[in-house]
């Protein structure tokens, strides 16, 4: 298979992280972590628009709110707040705070999150200062609207990672820090998770330097595609073997996040970082084309 790798004009994000393709607008949502900045890459125009969120530090994810077409969930700290945004103007604005987790635990903030088919929110924290990669300190929660936030799990590492099959009924998560993808049983009426096992484990790869696994998704024959932070590559993986199908690599090394997109869904972006001084082109967004696949558009959150 020959795939194409591309970068996005003007994509840089220090931490680029959270893409999420809206198919309303045909554009490809993500965030730059660190520094509060959201970003919307406007496929027509092949151009990208960023805004400062006033008043934040973090923008861990960005998720468009069902008919709200100016408003997004936004992970701000231990927050998931509401932004007001255009998509143009180069600064955002926060209307309301959603919910808050661990608001005791000040080192720790909200990482991924991603909405399932049906609209509810998954998404969990994680420990940001000393070494991150061997802290226990994150968990995993659901919300949706009306309700409260429910913990999934507890004593998780880094919570990254988020995808669903509806048709197999799965839900697929990673903890950067197991180097491991598990699967749970996945309801997709209520939203609950049970019985997770290892689908695949990413030390078997290089057993000398594990990998980190980060962000996730899947494409419509079941395979996931898990972007690891170390590798330089994105992993196509089938599930249910643990095999992995195809290594797509990546001109730099922090691979962040991956999401479908563009008119047919079937272009693969992908989010890359620049920590502790990376080279050139680190921190670029990329689309590869050519794979032969296609995923499933982001779904909007429901409040």
């Amino acid at each position: 298979m020959s795939y194409k790798v591309e970068a996005l004009p003007d994509s840089y994000a220090g931490l680029g992280e959270g893409p999420h393709w809206d198919v309303a607008r045909q554009s490809l949502y993500y965030v730059d972590l660190e520094v509060g900045v959201i970003h919307r890459y406007d496929y027509k125009q092949n151009k990208v628009y960023k805004a400062q969120i006033q008043g934040e530090e973090f923008a861990s994810f960005i998720l468009p709110i069902e008919n709200r077409p100016q408003e997004f969930a936004v992970g701000c700290n231990r927050r998931c707040v509401v932004v007001q945004w255009d998509g143009v103007a180069p600064v955002a604005k926060v209307l309301r705070t959603l919910f808050e987790v661990q608001p005791g635990l000040v080192d720790n903030r909200i990482n991924d999150a991603k909405t399932d088919p049906r609209g509810r929110f998954y998404g969990g924290t994680m420990c940001c200062t000393g070494d991150i990669f061997t802290q226990f300190k994150g968990e995993l929660y659901d919300w949706q609207a009306g309700g409260q936030v429910r913990k999934i799990k507890g004593e998780v590492g880094i919570s990254n990672g988020l995808a669903w099959d509806e048709k197999a009924k799965k839900f697929y998560f990673i903890d950067t820090n197991t180097h491991e993808v598990h699967a749970y049983d996945y309801n997709v009426e209520t939203g609950a998770v049970a019985n997770p096992k290892v689908v695949f484990d990413l030390r078997k790869i290089r057993p000398n330097t594990p990998l980190y696994p980060d962000g996730m998704t899947i494409d419509t024959e079941g395979n996931i595609y898990v972007a690891t932070f170390n590798g330089g590559s994105v992993f196509k993986v089938n599930p249910s073997s643990g095999k992995i199908l195809l290594e797509i690599k990546i001109p730099t090394t922090q691979i962040t996040s991956v999401a479908f997109g563009g008119p047919q869904l079937d272009i693969l972006y992908v989010t890359t970082a620049n920590k502790f001084d990376q080279p050139v082109p680190a921190g670029t967004t990329y689309k590869v084309t050519g794979l032969n696949a296609k995923g499933y558009p982001g779904v909007p959150l429901k409040v």
